[in-house]
Formats: structure tokens, C-alpha cells, sequence
């Protein structure tokens, strides 16, 4: 049953640059060993235009009633050039492994523009999100007879009622109001709300670098939502991490009827002392996604994104990733440089064309670089910004503890002082 009196704030909106941007310890402020220079928010919006906006929604508690809940769940919507104007961008997709979906690739496979925000939320919200993009462009009288709105997901379905479909066109649109540059909030937020990741409470987060001006003074912002990985797996600056955490194995806050199992058919134990079960369950297979976007200022061409796309796989292969079967591990990487050059669908191109910048091939390795630091970076910070979360059917998702992380890290002679 789905208690009323315990609902956690039936819609939170949290709005990236605003009071509620998060002051939680991140990768840095733990002493973890980082590579490369970050800019001054360590986020994705450290590229000048780029703006997030988030909706969280967090309702009830018990067990899953589809259509009631228990709601854990959100929107998370990028905007490449932010609110003031909705002008296309260079851009370009990859995934390390399919199984999962980003709405409108065919045309930035095709053409190598993007026309629309792009947006994540829960696997099956996709189609709402979408249609939901399409009537904040129209009201907002975007230009172009049509547009293939990008909406990516990872799967929320053990924490949240997801099949009740409990996200709202409302909510997309919120989240698109929301957005703003500046400080991004990290964790249990947006579309990020009810994930997990290398077998803790995952969500969203984010990190940047900025090139030295030797190298072009370029800035890279990536963002992900994080669902993705097994423990056994979990690396943190080359140390496995995941495989010496202990006290916050899988277990239930109570147990229902019939019990919640395992995939080999064990009971999840009830959970002991404000810990973990008393029996470690086996470990589930990689059955998470990821979702990466990458945002630079650098003047790169579509197909220069698409190098650059592909490294993202590199930065999760820091993280122990092996861009597993059953994960949908999707990436997008947008320029805000060369304005005006492309329109796609959405405006008429003219003659004489536009003068396009492109960089050297020879002047790519410092984004390579730089999109791989990121990404292992923002990893890193969803996981430590997440909090410990109960969900559907009493299902207890734990926070990565950060003091076993530091002690963990300090025993093999891992950890910096900043």
C-alpha cells in the first residue's frame, strides 16, 4: 500500500544555478587522483551557452502499485545554447552498446546537426519527454516546419513505479524552464532520480576541463546519467574499489508478498543495524545504461565529434566498464562553434555559405584527452553525490560510503592533497 503521510515532496524542482546547487564532497574534495584542469564549476555548463535543468519527483513509499506508485523518478533536459535561442549545433552520437534508446539520431547521423534540447528521463518516458519537446518548441515558435527531438533514458524500474508512467508533459516542460547555467546539482536528480550504478545508488553527474592555451584554450563539459555497471567492477583511480566496500549489500527495508529475489532466486534479506543484509546476494548481471553528453566550444565538424564521442567508452573503461550486454550505454557530443553555419531542417541555407571553422586532425588528442578525464570524473561524482535511497517494494539502493572509499583508496597510496 502506498502511504500518503510519507510522501517526500510530491514534485521537487531543482534548477542547475540555483540555491539548491549541491555543496556535497565531490571526486576532488575527497583527495581522488584526477587528471587535468577543470573549469570554475567542474560541470558540463563551464561551456559558455550550455544550461540543465532538472524535475525530480520522489512520492511515496511500500510496495509498487503500478499507476500509484512509489514514484522515484525525473527529467533531466541540456540545452546546447540555453534558452535564449534554440539555433542549432554541431553534433554527433555513438553507443558502446545498444541496448537502450536516444530518440533523433538518424538526422545528426545523417546531417550532423542537432536542432532540439536534449533530454533524459526513465526508459519508458521516452515518448512522452519527446512529444513534450515538440510543444515547448512550438508555443515557443522555434523555427522549422518539424524537428526530431533527442530523449535518451536508462532504466529506474527497481526503485520506481515506472511502468505507471507518473512523468507528465508538464514535467519536460518544467525541466526546460529550469535550466540555467552555472552550478549543476549532482545525484538522486532529474532523470537521474531513481538510478543506480556499479551497484550503488547512481544518478547524475557531471565535471569539465579546460585546454591550456598552448593547446587552443578549448573547454569540454560532460554530463552523464548513471545506471549502469556491477560492483565486482567498480575501479576508482585503478583500485577496485567495489570488491573491498562493505556493510551496504543488497537488502530490503521490509520484506512484501511474495518476496523480492535475486536473479538466481534468493530472497534479498531484509536489511540489518542500518546496514546491508546479513548474506551477501549474488551479484546481478550488467543489466544498467549510461547516458554521456558531451558538451565543447572547440570548432569541430561533425565528424570530429564523432572521434571525440567515441572516447567517452575510454573514460568508463577507467570505471571498470566493459559496455556490458545488457546496457544501453549511449553518448552525444554537440559544439556550440560555427554558429549560423547549419541550419538542418530548421531554417534556409543561403549563398554565399557561411565561413566554417574546423581544427586540425593533428590538434584533437587534448579533447580526446580531456572527453575521457571528464567522463571518469563525472562518473565518479554522480556516485558520490547520490544519497541512499528506498524505493519500489522497500528496495534499498546505498550510497558508495564515502569513508571507505577515502580509507580504501589510502591503503594502496591513491589519495592527493589539493
Amino acid at each position: 500500500m502506498i502511504r500518503p503521510a510519507v510522501f517526500i515532496g510530491m514534485i521537487a524542482t531543482l534548477a542547475a544555478g540555483s540555491g539548491l546547487a549541491q555543496t556535497k564532497a565531490r571526486a576532488r574534495d575527497l583527495g581522488i587522483p584526477l587528471d587535468g584542469t577543470p573549469g570554475r564549476h567542474n560541470a558540463i555548463t563551464d561551456v559558455a551557452g550550455v544550461e540543465v535543468g532538472y524535475v525530480t519527483l520522489i512520492r511515496g513509499e511500500g510496495k509498487r502499485v503500478v499507476g500509484q506508485g512509489p514514484v522515484r523518478t525525473g527529467v533531466t533536459a541540456v540545452l546546447p545554447r540555453g534558452r535564449a535561442t534554440l539555433e542549432p549545433v554541431f553534433a554527433a552520437f555513438y553507443a558502446g552498446n545498444g541496448n537502450g534508446d536516444m530518440t533523433g539520431t538518424h538526422w545528426i547521423e545523417e546531417t550532423g546537426v542537432l536542432e532540439t534540447p536534449i533530454m533524459i528521463t526513465n526508459t519508458l518516458s521516452v515518448g512522452t519527454v519527446r512529444d513534450a519537446v515538440v510543444d515547448w518548441m512550438v508555443k515557443r515558435n522555434a523555427p522549422g516546419p518539424f524537428w526530431y527531438p533527442v530523449v535518451a533514458e536508462t532504466s529506474d524500474g527497481g526503485l520506481n513505479d515506472m511502468k505507471g508512467l507518473h512523468l507528465k508533459p508538464e514535467h519536460a516542460f518544467q525541466a526546460l524552464d529550469n535550466a540555467r547555467p552555472g552550478a549543476v546539482t549532482e545525484g538522486n536528480v532529474g532523470g537521474g532520480t531513481g538510478m543506480n550504478c556499479h551497484g550503488f545508488k547512481g544518478g547524475t553527474g557531471t565535471a569539465s576541463r579546460v585546454l591550456s592555451a598552448a593547446e587552443g584554450g578549448f573547454t569540454v563539459g560532460v554530463l552523464v546519467q548513471c545506471n549502469y555497471g556491477t560492483r565486482s567492477q567498480l575501479r576508482i583511480a585503478g583500485v577496485l574499489v567495489g570488491r573491498e566496500v562493505t556493510g551496504v549489500d543488497p537488502c530490503v527495508e521490509r520484506q512484501i508478498d511474495p518476496p523480492l529475489t535475486t536473479f538466481d532466486g534468493r530472497t534479498i534479506p531484509v536489511c540489518r543495524g542500518g546496514s546491508g543484509g546479513s548474506e551477501q546476494p549474488a551479484e546481478e548481471p550488467e543489466q544498467g545504461s549510461i547516458i554521456i553528453v558531451v558538451a565543447t566550444d572547440a570548432p569541430l565538424s561533425p565528424d570530429q565529434l564523432k572521434r571525440m564521442v567515441r572516447r567517452v567508452a575510454l573514460g568508463m573503461g577507467r570505471m571498470g566498464s566493459n559496455n556490458g550486454n545488457g546496457s544501453g550505454d549511449i553518448f552525444i557530443a554537440f559544439s556550440t562553434a560555427n554558429r549560423g553555419v547549419d541550419w538542418g531542417n530548421s531554417g534556409r541555407s543561403t549563398l554565399p555559405a557561411p565561413t566554417m571553422t574546423r581544427l586540425g586532425s593533428g590538434l584533437m588528442d587534448p579533447l580526446f584527452t580531456a572527453t575521457v578525464d571528464a567522463t571518469e570524473e563525472a562518473i565518479i561524482n554522480a556516485m558520490l553525490a547520490a544519497e541512499t535511497m528506498t524505493g519500489a517494494d522497500y528496495r534499498r539502493a546505498w550510497a558508495l560510503p564515502h569513508d571507505q572509499v577515502t580509507a580504501i583508496l589510502a591503503r594502496y597510496n591513491r589519495l592527493v592533497r589539493r
